[in-house]
C-alpha cells in the first residue's frame, strides 16, 4: 500500500470516526463532555464551548488542530489541583460549532482573547499544543497583557521546509484532495476548512517573536513532526524563553 494511499485512507477516518474527538484513547472521558463543568460563552459570532476546573491562578489550555478538550484529559486533573483550569474548544472543533467559511489562527487568537473578556479574566498562564501553541504565541503578541506565562508545544511559525520534514508537507495536499471527492456534508465541509490551516498558515515573523514579552517554554521532541532546529529557532526569537527537547 502506497502512503497516498494511506493518507486518503487516514483522511477519511478523520471524518467518519469523530473527527473532532481525536485520538480515541479519550473517547470516553469525561472532559469535553462534562455537564457540570462546561459552559457556552457567546464570543465573536459563535458559541465557544469551555469547561472550568480547580481554583487559583487561571489556565487557559489550547488544543491542537482537529482536537478538542478531552485530548488534555491526562493534564487536566494534574494542573487543577494548583489552578483554575480554563479548557476550551476551539472555533469550528469539538463542541464550539462555527458554520462561517473562513479560519485562521488569528481569529482563533482573537477568540480566545473575547473568552478571557468575557471571563473577566485580565491575565492567564497559557498552555497551547500544536495549532493551540501557534493560538497561544499569536495572543501573546496582540494581546500581551492577558499572556502571564506561556507553554507552546508542538508549535510552528511557518509551514515549509524551514519548519517540517519534506514528506509531511505532503499530508495536507492529500488530505484536502481526499475530503474534496467526498459527499460535502456539514461534517466534510468543516474538516476542509480545519485541514486547511495546516496547508496556508501560520506566517508569524521573527520581529513578532522578539515582541513577546511573557516567560515563554518552547517544547519540543527530537523526533517531532516539527523539525528540532525549528523549535530551537522560535526559542531563540522570544526574549524571555527556555527550550525543551525531550529525547527519544
Amino acid at each position: 500500500m502506497t502512503k497516498k494511499l494511506l493518507l486518503i485512507i487516514f483522511a477519511i477516518m478523520l471524518v467518519f470516526s469523530g473527527y473532532s474527538q481525536y485520538p480515541p484513547v479519550f473517547k470516553n472521558s469525561i472532559y469535553g463532555n462534562n455537564p457540570k463543568a462546561g459552559h457556552y460563552a457567546n464570543v465573536r459570532g459563535f458559541k465557544m464551548y469551555y469547561e472550568i476546573y480547580g481554583k487559583g491562578e487561571p489556565l487557559l489550555l489550547i488544543h491542537g488542530n482537529g482536537g478538542s478538550i478531552n485530548n488534555f484529559s491526562g493534564q487536566i486533573p494534574y494542573f487543577a489541583k494548583n489552578y483554575q483550569v480554563i479548557a476550551v474548544d476551539s472555533r469550528a472543533q469539538g463542541k464550539s460549532v462555527d458554520t462561517g467559511d473562513s479560519l485562521s489562527y488569528e481569529m482563533m487568537a482573537e477568540d480566545f482573547n473575547g473568552l478571557l473578556d468575557e471571563l473577566q479574566i485580565k491575565s492567564c498562564n497559557v498552555i497551547g499544543w500544536s495549532d493551540g501553541g501557534n493560538n497561544g504565541l499569536l495572543l501573546a503578541i496582540h494581546h500581551p497583557d492577558k499572556v502571564n506565562k506561556l507553554v507552546v508545544t508542538g508549535a510552528n511559525i511557518w509551514i515549509d521546509a524551514r519548519a517540517f520534514p519534506p514528506d509531511m508537507l505532503e499530508i495536507p495536499d492529500v488530505l484536502l484532495d481526499s475530503l474534496s471527492k467526498l459527499p460535502q456534508t456539514a461534517e466534510v465541509k468543516n474538516a476542509i476548512k480545519v485541514w486547511k490551516l495546516v496547508y496556508q498558515e501560520p506566517n508569524i515573523t521573527l520581529p513578532q517573536l522578539n515582541s513577546i514579552k511573557c516567560q515563554t517554554l518552547v517544547i519540543g521532541g527530537d523526533h517531532d513532526i516539527i523539525l528540532p532546529s525549528h523549535t530551537v529557532q522560535i526559542a531563540d526569537n522570544i526574549p524571555n524563553s527556555n527550550l525543551w527537547i525531550l529525547p527519544n
